[in-house]
């Protein structure tokens, strides 16, 4: 069985030659296309339909219908040499959950509400259920993967106190996973790099295949076990070390190598309107709240701290 790394052979979705899907917004309507990769129109999107677009002039839906998003809590050694000060966290994986509504398009708007002053950037690669999936061995869940997106994993942490288990309110508010702007398969996703940015500074980064600790085949039969994962279905793989909140007004980006880039603005609201009335449990800044939130800088590169510093004015 080939559970660790390295692999022994490169899967299927992982071989080439690499193949970009994305889906747009047209006059109100939904539509899919594919990009193209060599020739007089490479970096353009061809719709199923014929037409031929400027990829940088479209409005980008998620690339993803979901029933539901696993998110894997830490599985970058870095990350775990931050929080937990040991390159392996647990013996093994644990999960928390997004609701599909959670889902932000690239070049959408993040928000983050006044009542709430940690909204925390984790920069991650997204992997897309292909097909059904249910009691899976390592090896054979390669081939229910229909590829890999790029995707910023958004968390409001004032929320740590009371969902800290869950990570309902933290993780799953509206808007709090860009993704896209496509699903790509045909690229060595261990070969690439990660690098989360803010204003164009980088804030994080991490060679994939040098500081996975579970590879998504690992993970997939894993949660396949007990949980039938269909297709659409988005499982999220962690971070790097280095997740700091972010202020209104930053632009924040995950762009993965060979796979591509997705942004988003950070853009302020109101509190809930039932927020006045006391309604649930008010954002904290207590000291789990800070612990998470701001992170252990010296445990992280002192670039990553020096770019954040100046992305947000201070």
């Amino acid at each position: 069985m080939n559970f660790e790394f390295p692999l022994q052979s490169l899967p299927a979705v992982m071989q080439g030659p690499r193949v970009e899907r994305r889906r747009v917004l047209i006059g109100g309507s939904a539509f899919w296309g594919t990009m193209v990769e060599a020739g007089a129109d490479a970096g353009r999107l061809r719709l199923d339909d014929g037409r031929m677009l400027d990829a940088d002039a479209q409005t980008y839906l998620p690339p993803v219908n979901p029933s539901k998003i696993i998110a894997v809590h830490i599985s970058y050694s870095s990350r775990s040499m931050e929080t937990r000060n040991k390159p392996k966290p647990t013996e093994t994986p644990t999960y928390f959950t997004k609701p599909p509504t959670s889902l932000n398009g690239h070049k959408g708007q993040i928000l983050k509400p006044a009542d709430c002053k940690y909204l925390n950037y984790e920069g991650e690669y997204a992997v897309v259920i292909g097909r059904t999936c249910r009691n899976v061995t390592p090896d054979e869940a390669w081939d229910y993967i229909e590829g890999f997106c790029p995707a910023l994993d958004m968390g409001l942490q004032d929320f740590r106190d009371t969902d800290q288990g869950s990570m309902l309110r933290v993780k799953g508010a509206d808007t709090l996973l860009p993704i896209g702007p496509g699903i790509v398969r045909g690229v060595d996703l261990f070969a690439q790099t990660l690098r989360t940015t803010v204003d164009g500074l980088v804030v994080q980064e991490a060679h994939i295949g040098e500081e996975t600790i579970w590879g998504p085949h690992y993970v997939i039969a894993d949660i396949a076990r007990h949980i039938t994962l269909m297709p659409g279905d988005v499982i999220l793989m962690g971070t790097p070390c280095h997740s700091r909140s972010v202020n209104p007004g930053n632009v924040v980006a995950c762009e993965i190598t060979g796979i591509g880039r997705v942004e988003g603005t950070v853009v302020a609201i109101d509190a809930p309107r039932a927020a006045a009335l006391g309604v649930g449990h008010a954002p904290t800044d207590s000291p789990e709240v800070r612990r998470v939130a701001l992170g252990f800088d010296e445990r992280v590169p002192e670039h990553f701290k020096a770019n954040l510093r100046t992305a947000k004015g201070e």
